[in-house]
């Protein structure tokens, strides 16, 4: 094997329905998830029932519960489907096994988790920091092709806002353009 888009392509793609949940909390598995179509969503639901969005994944993004995956216990978050997608699944022994053998693989997956973590780092601190209004437009900025595809209800919570928040944001953003 001699890249990281070779990995991919031989692992098969799993079809995704809206909705369908690949990780509950709890649950032992081992498998990353890389997205080829479609959109998933990584999530924590508090005791009221509410969800907390943690991290979408579009097109080309790796999505996972970073617990099971690195110390083989229970799922920390859920991840589900947005819309209906397709995703390979990337299960943890086979991805250390190819990427003890092949330096390029290695190299290209450290890319796209450098990615994953400068996301979140990022959001973490405009969560502290941010106004509403500057968590939108980093949103915007950093799912472009997300906007019109993911409910408004799910941008809110992955911003911590309401979602009459966010919709005021919106709306004093369309009078400064």
């Amino acid at each position: 094997m001699n890249s990281f888009e070779e990995f991919f392509k031989e692992q098969p793609i799993r079809q995704v329905s809206k909705g369908e949940v690949l990780v509950r909390p709890g649950q032992n598995s081992s498998e990353s998830f890389y997205v080829v179509k479609g959109c998933l969503r990584s999530y924590i639901t508090d005791v009221k029932g509410k969800d907390h969005i943690y991290q979408f994944a579009p097109e080309d993004w790796i999505i996972s519960d970073l617990e099971f995956v690195k110390n083989k216990s229970g799922a920390t978050l859920s991840i589900d489907a947005i819309e209906d997608s397709e995703v390979k699944e990337i299960p943890r022994d086979k991805m250390y096994s190819i990427l003890d053998n092949d330096p390029s693989i290695l190299q290209a997956l450290i890319q796209k988790f450098q990615n994953r973590v400068y996301t979140l780092q990022n959001r973490v601190l405009q969560l502290l920091s941010y106004t509403a209004e500057e968590r939108y437009i980093s949103f915007m900025n950093t799912y472009p092709n997300l906007y019109h595809r993911v409910p408004l209800k799910m941008v809110a919570s992955y911003l911590g806002v309401t979602p009459e928040s966010l919709s005021r944001v919106r709306k004093e953003l369309l009078k400064t353009k």
